[in-house]
């Protein structure tokens, strides 16, 4: 992980200069994706393992939104998470009752979204993952593989006619999101289509995930870091972000 080191003047209190970690959320980042990826939707945002404030131990949040802006600023008071996701697929808005645009702390028995929440799905998600061992970041080799990958499928698909997606940095690989219009139950047609690409596309470097098919899939919210595993001067923690964005976000 890198680090802002402070440093004045003065003498130091410690021995070594006190070192503070970037942060974990880009307020203004979450809120433009939001913006362009759920426009009025209601969404969850849900962080695993997190902490805001003066928390002592590591916990599950979840809220619900259907204000970007909102979103992004309950998302900007995590400050430790082993990972800040959110709901691409628009959810059923009588869940803002759970949790009113704000974040809570998951209990015991609490509900996160099912697939029976989900009203639509409006995005095929596409994740061209690093093959590396489980629980740790990606070097940067394998990150620029991953993107690489996602950017060979979009052209491949614009070459059969598919729309263009919103190609996304995940902070260890890759995402493609193809805008659709598909009921929730879909008949397994987006399983299907991940299963094909997966057969087209994996290889021995980046492997296409055959498991976000389901409508209610949390995805990473851009502008979140990704921390898996120690950050290491070789594999990073990254700031997840969108890369690249169609003139016209259209499902055909």
């Amino acid at each position: 992980m890198e680090y802002t080191t402070i440093s004045d003047s003065s003498p130091p209190e410690y021995p070594h200069p006190v070192e503070i970690p970037p942060l974990l959320v880009d307020r203004d980042a979450v809120a433009a994706a939001l913006r362009l990826l759920v426009v009025s939707s209601v969404i969850e945002i849900r962080a695993l393992d997190a902490t805001t404030g003066n928390d002592r131990w590591p916990r599950t949040l979840s809220g619900y939104f259907n204000d970007s802006d909102k979103a992004a600023d309950a998302a900007a008071t995590i400050e430790t998470a082993k990972g800040v996701y959110f709901t691409p697929n628009p959810v059923d808005p009588r869940l803002l009752s759970r949790a009113n645009n704000r974040l809570r702390v998951m209990g015991k028995g609490d509900s996160s979204t099912a697939d029976g929440d989900i009203i639509a799905r409006r995005w095929l998600l596409v994740d061209a993952d690093p093959v590396r061992p489980s629980g740790i970041g990606s070097s940067d080799a394998e990150h620029d593989a991953a993107i690489t990958r996602i950017r060979a499928i979009a052209s491949a698909l614009a070459d059969r006619g598919w729309p263009d997606p919103v190609i996304a940095d995940s902070g260890n690989g890759a995402h493609a999101l193809f805008p659709i219009d598909l009921p929730v139950d879909d008949g397994g047609l987006v399983q299907r289509c991940l299963d094909a690409l997966a057969d087209e596309f994996d290889d021995d470097d980046v492997t296409i995930d055959r498991k976000v098919f389901n409508p209610s899939r949390i995805w990473k919210l851009y502008g979140s870091r990704a921390c898996k595993g120690d950050s290491m001067a070789d594999r990073p923690h990254r700031m997840s972000r969108i890369i690249e964005v169609p003139d016209e976000i259209r499902a055909d």
